[in-house]
């Protein structure tokens, strides 16, 4: 694995190997991972890892027959999606279904281990469809329409009955969150097995665990927005204030202020602003235009 800071052969030219830029990766990752899974392959032509990883895992998608389609991003010629997406070092593989990331790893893995991935993340999708899928779109409806007790126990159904669907952890956490049962939440976040507490879905609910745990101790709204316009150099009422619109269900407003307090001091309390827009991201879908328009803001900000 190596750190990013410089030649990989072309990518074959078909419809399950595809390179990727800035200018249609939503078209080709976010859009087409509604209705299959796509691996996303962070790169470089200097990267020797890569020069490894790349080809097992074109092969193993290549074997999965249109189950899970590959896109490849060059992170030198595509230094804004690498900045939102967080990819640190290089050979990086993020899994996204249903717009969401929900799988990953960094570094080049054996040729079994890259197999394996490839076959996990094909499982998500249509074609392996175990008759939980419906469970789980219909548990997605009921939180949606505010149904959120319900939609927690049809969440703990589906993983009485498939223990590593991560989906329904995610979905469990975020319907406890929703009935304001923050100890449930908690609980069911902790019973998340090791090996998928990294994944996607669970990082999304963690975060919206994390936020109404924040917004347990938000300030009354009024008088904190007061405090800011008084001092618009106090950092932490303006990081207070942001807490607390998210809490009133502004995160729009809550994503402008955090950008407004790092453009003003980016370093203040260990880089809290940066760390808490990247929560807000989390708990929200990639596709939402406030997580769009936000890593937008802050990638120029950052790359200024």
């Amino acid at each position: 694995m190596l750190e990013l800071g410089g030649t990989q052969d072309a990518t074959p030219a078909n419809d399950l190997i595809k390179d990727v830029t800035e200018a249609d990766f939503m078209a080709e990752v976010i859009e087409k991972s509604q209705t299959v899974p796509v691996i996303v392959d962070f790169w470089a032509p200097w990267c020797g890892p890569c020069k490894q990883l790349g080809p097992a895992i074109e092969s193993e998608v290549v074997a999965a027959k249109g189950a899970v389609v590959l896109a490849k991003v060059n992170v030198d010629e595509n230094q804004m999606i690498a900045g939102q997406l967080r990819v640190q070092s290089i050979p990086t593989v993020y899994a996204f279904w249903q717009g969401q990331p929900v799988d990953g790893f960094q570094g080049a893995l054996p040729a079994s281990e890259v197999k394996a991935f490839v076959a996990k993340v094909a499982e998500m999708g249509p074609g392996a469809d175990n008759g939980l899928a419906d469970a789980l779109e219909a548990a997605e409806a009921m939180l949606a329409e505010g149904e959120a007790e319900d939609a927690a126990e049809t969440f703990a159904a589906i993983i009485e009955e498939d223990p590593d669907l991560v989906e329904a952890h995610g979905g469990l956490i975020r319907a406890r969150v929703a009935q304001g049962d923050l100890d449930a939440a908690g609980a069911a976040l902790a019973a998340v097995p090791p090996k998928l507490s990294d994944a996607g879905p669970v990082e999304a609910a963690r975060a919206q665990y994390d936020l109404a745990k924040q917004a347990q101790s938000a300030g009354p709204l009024d008088e904190l927005k007061a405090k800011v316009e008084a001092d618009a150099t106090d950092h932490q009422a303006r990081f207070d204030y942001a807490q607390a619109l998210y809490a009133a269900g502004e995160p729009a407003a809550a994503v402008d202020q955090l950008l407004e307090l790092f453009r003003r001091d980016r370093e203040w309390d260990n880089e809290a602003a940066k760390t808490q827009l990247f929560t807000i991201f989390d708990a929200l879908k990639p596709s939402d235009p406030i997580v769009q328009a936000g890593r937008r803001r802050l990638s120029s900000m950052i790359f200024a």
